[in-house]
């Protein structure tokens, strides 16, 4: 086991390190370009890491989520360690710029960058979690940990669940395996989306299309098939998810797509923790290829 602070971190501070299950579990921040502020990210090293490149695999989280959550609630590192993936968990935002109506509300601004590129002022200086969470935070983690490029895998929960399912459906080259848990699957056609896209993108809705996991299903296909989990006590299920918008896209276009719902489960992390096993397993069986 290697703790990382014994390594070359240049630009990279490291807030915190602990063994874990063999590993190390390690909380980090930089100042990003992309963003234009400091960001914190997360990193689960699994025992050996040092030994040759492994694949990783990039968790996006939800509403009001920090780089902590997914590590501390979801119980995944114990299938990393087990599977030699290395797990990385970004910010769900920027933090601290003071821009007007950032703390307002839960459900956009600070925890809820919604994993696009913001068109409109005054967010689009800084809510680019998308070029982040696809081109500079990859890029880093591939420059500072023994992570191999040729082997990215993405998934997430509720907002997160909708990043990555429009980050691999817009670079299917640069990802081998995408799963969702409870995406907001068609957030044209829901509150959440209204919110943050007519803030971050402007009223005009043809610009929303670009960002919609369902409307890009519906005529790309990911070249592997995609795995989502979905409980039918979710609170949030008719109003603000609308899986079966992605069921219709994957029809339209041919997407393999397995969509599982489950009695009993709700939007919390007891959901996750019940079928991150699944999950876990199906990255890493294509990212091991």
């Amino acid at each position: 086991m290697i703790l990382l602070a014994g390594m070359q971190m240049t630009n990279v501070t490291t807030r915190s390190e602990q063994a874990c299950f063999g590993g190390v579990i390690g909380f980090y921040s930089h100042a990003s370009t992309e963003i234009g502020a400091e960001m914190k990210f997360s990193v689960f090293m699994p025992p050996n890491a040092s030994a040759r490149p492994l694949p990783a695999l990039y968790f996006l989280a939800g509403l009001t989520c920090t780089e902590e959550t997914f590590m501390i609630k979801a119980n995944a590192l114990r299938h990393a360690a087990e599977l030699g993936l290395i797990l990385v968990t970004p910010d769900t935002s920027p933090r601290g710029l003071g821009l007007p109506g950032e703390e307002d509300d839960w459900d956009f601004g600070t925890g809820a960058g919604f994993y696009l590129d913001a068109e409109a002022a005054p967010w689009r200086r800084n809510y680019r979690m998308y070029s982040y969470v696809t081109k500079e935070l990859p890029a880093l983690i591939e420059a500072k940990f023994p992570a191999d490029s040729g082997r990215r895998g993405v998934f997430g929960h509720s907002m997160g669940g909708h990043g990555a399912l429009v980050v691999a459906l817009k670079n299917p080259q640069a990802y081998r395996s995408v799963s969702a848990f409870s995406p907001i699957s068609n957030p044209v056609e829901v509150p959440w989306g209204h919110k943050a896209f007519g803030n971050y993108l402007g009223p005009d809705r043809v610009r929303w299309a670009d960002w919609d996991a369902s409307l890009l299903m519906g005529k790309m296909r990911f070249p592997d098939s995609i795995l989502v989990d979905q409980g039918l006590r979710d609170q949030f299920l008719e109003v603000q998810l609308r899986p079966e918008a992605l069921e219709e896209a994957a029809e339209r276009s041919g997407q393999s797509l397995t969509l599982r719902r489950h009695e009993g489960y709700d939007h919390s992390y007891w959901f996750i923790q019940s079928f991150i096993e699944d999950h876990m397993r199906w990255h890493a069986e294509r990212l091991g290829r």
